[in-house]
């Protein structure tokens, strides 16, 4: 509970006062963009100097200043909606009912309904500002006469229906695109540099946007325009002006000066919108110096190995292990601080506490892509087991230990937070699985493979700790010890014999659960044949491998952090604290490279890493598993080429001892 409190603290204090200063730079930057705004919407090049005094009168008057406060409410609920939903580890969609789940959570509808009304407010702000026809919704039906009969101005209206849509478009591409996400940058850069080399792109952003959505708005006004036309005149009591042709035609939409100001607004909105958000990204990831020695006893729960170790929100998290990875490389004297030893009493407890925290993210994401391997391989169907061998093969463990965690119903089956799951509080200590292929929460699912979903027997004496992908370790039988502690360790009592086992025969179904359970998959075969339901509930196999390494940014930054210690501890650890967990460090690579390997050795998985397309949305989670292969092997690389022959020394297995051979070689 008081490391709760401590990360709250931690969040309090940090990421809220850089998501408040993020919301007010952009509220700043309004007035300069909503200028510009005005400016180029009211320019007429035949009459230059009367569009100048008329821009001049505009600012000063009242609809323009009560604009502008509106304007700001708008862009503090955007910064807000910012704050609230984004995440550093993306939400993959590994299906289409996956992803259109998402779009229909009663979550994002609330938010699509809270951008709709944002983009109307905003649209009403673009026609007072731009003025002349699209400053009213109503207007006298006859100049000339002096009736007080009011009628509709479509212009303003097709203005604040093409800001709903827009908001509301905007808010669907949120999701698809993942623009909640935020990634962390790989060179720092100052806060200017990076916001003056990314203004450019999210102009052309925000234009390609505003151009696509008010040509799907065009397409609904046009046939669905006189719902909300019939609609505002009856709840505002308005007539339709029969003098005048109606919008929703093809004479009355392809109108140049209407199109020019429809496009202008719907870029307005996206711009002002995605500076906010491009201000939240940089701000919330910039760096942050976490101590590695605390110099007041209150400060403890904030130094770095207490950060990694403990509960923490996966942000803090993250801004963690990116110090780590920056001070092994970059800073001498904190590196010091990581090798020094405790007093009283002697020992490594921030070299400890940093490497174990960063094996067992190593070990974790190894274990996922074991798991993920071997159900892949199965291909919906159970291996044959012999019914008298008590024998499991590694492979079947980890399968059985993947779906286990798999067919929990409080996982849900989405992109995989892996060790950070235990970094909120209450949470398992168990990771999540990654998304397999085939699905086993479908409909169609194989039963056969639900059958691997039994737990491992952890008194088994194959249950054990993973050495090899393939290879599964005998734990040790305490034959030595007394009666009791045998009894208690769950093994026979020296000198007699073993019990025998006894088989285990199920209970027989009733038949009605065996008719229904047949129905069932008779439903099952009949919807799977469909070609709508499996196109909708087939697995995405470059999805399901991009979340499978959805949170690798963070094993990224543990392996360059390692590595760096490692390298540094050659010529810096004056007590040697770092050598007595160099063979874990190298086995754990190793093992993870030969994973990796593997993985990409499938036949879904691309071996090139797909380009980035021009949305604004952060599409860097698409290559972090190219990212993570390269780095792999850097890090080994960089311990062999500075350890070089005194690997030798090493106490590692055979066969690992051949792979740091070729590392050595440079046949790698």
């Amino acid at each position: 509970m008081f490391l709760t409190r401590q990360s709250c603290l931690f969040v309090r204090k940090v990421i809220s006062w850089r998501a408040a200063a993020s919301i007010a730079w952009a509220v700043l930057l309004l007035p300069p963009i909503t200028a510009v705004f005005v400016i180029v919407s009211r320019f007429s090049p035949l009459h230059p100097i009367q569009s100048i005094s008329e821009c001049l009168n505009l600012f000063t008057s009242t609809s323009a200043i009560l604009s502008l406060i509106l304007l700001c409410g708008v862009i503090i609920m955007v910064g807000f909606l910012n704050v609230e939903y984004y995440t550093v580890i993306p939400n993959i969609a590994c299906s289409k009912i996956a992803l259109l789940g998402q779009l229909v959570h009663p979550q994002h509808v609330l938010n699509s309904a809270v951008h709709s009304v944002m983009g109307l407010i905003v649209g009403w702000c673009a026609a007072v500002m731009i003025g002349g026809r699209y400053r009213l919704l109503g207007s006298p039906c006859n100049p000339n006469d002096d009736s007080s009969e009011m009628c509709l101005n479509e212009h303003q209206l097709l203005l604040l229906l093409s800001g709903a849509f827009v908001g509301l478009s905007h808010s669907v591409c949120g999701v698809i695109y993942n623009m909640s996400y935020v990634s962390f940058q790989t060179v720092q850069q100052y806060k200017y540099l990076r916001f003056k080399g990314s203004l450019s792109m999210v102009l052309r952003c925000s234009a390609t946007q505003a151009l696509l959505s008010i040509k799907n708005f065009i397409l609904f006004y046009f046939f669905l325009g006189y719902i909300p036309r019939q609609w505002v005149c009856q709840s505002l009591s308005l007539h339709i002006n029969s003098s005048l042709h109606s919008l929703d035609t093809v004479a009355g939409l392809l109108d140049p000066s209407l199109l020019f100001h429809l496009w202008l607004s719907a870029t307005f909105l996206l711009f002002t919108w995605y500076i906010t958000l491009l201000l939240f990204r940089i701000f919330v990831t910039e760096r942050y110096s976490f101590s590695v020695q605390p110099t007041f006893t209150e400060d403890v729960d904030q130094c770095l190995p207490k950060v990694l170790t403990g509960e923490q929100p996966v942000i803090v998290k993250f801004l963690a292990l990116q110090d780590l990875a920056q001070l092994s490389q970059h800073s001498p004297s904190r590196r010091s601080e990581v090798f020094t030893l405790s007093q009283p009493g002697g020992h490594p407890h921030n070299w400890n506490a940093i490497s174990t925290e960063c094996l067992s993210l190593l070990a974790d994401l190894n274990q996922r892509l074991v798991a993920y391997h071997e159900t892949v391989a199965t291909n919906g169907r159970a291996k044959s087991l012999s019914t008298g061998s008590e024998r499991k093969t590694s492979s079947e463990s980890s399968v059985a230990s993947g779906t286990e965690d798999l067919m929990s119903p409080k996982q849900p089956l989405k992109t995989p937070v892996s060790v950070f799951a235990r970094s909120v509080a209450g949470a398992p200590n168990t990771p999540l699985t990654a998304p397999f292929t085939p699905d086993l929460d479908s409909p169609f699912g194989s039963p056969a493979l639900r059958r691997l979903a039994a737990p491992v027997d952890q008194c088994s004496p194959w249950h054990g700790t993973v050495q090899s992908p393939h290879v599964m370790r005998r734990a040790p039988k305490l034959w030595s010890t007394s009666t009791v502690g045998s009894l208690t360790n769950g093994s026979s009592p020296p000198g007699s014999p073993a019990p025998p086992s006894l088989p285990q025969h199920p209970a027989k179904p009733s038949l009605l659960s065996q008719f229904c359970n047949n129905r069932k998959e008779q439903i099952k075969s009949f919807l799977s044949r469909r070609v709508l339901v499996a196109y909708l509930f087939n697995k995405l196999p470059e999805a399901s491998s991009q979340a499978l390494f959805a949170d690798t940014q963070a094993h990224i930054w543990a392996l360059e952090g390692l590595s760096y210690l490692v390298q540094a501890s050659f010529t810096e650890d004056q007590f040697g604290v770092v050598q007595t967990t160099l063979p874990s460090i190298l086995s754990c690579m190793l093992l993870l490279q030969e994973a990796v390997d593997r993985h990409f050795k499938l036949p879904h998985a691309s071996s090139k890493p797909s380009r980035s397309g021009g949305s604004l949305g952060d599409s860097t989670y698409k290559t972090l598993r190219f990212a993570l292969r390269a780095t792999l092997k850097t890090a080994i690389y960089r311990i062999t080429s500075t350890f070089g022959h005194h690997l030798n020394a090493v106490q590692v297995s055979a066969e690992h001892r051949k792979r740091l051979q070729q590392f050595l070689e440079y046949k790698e």
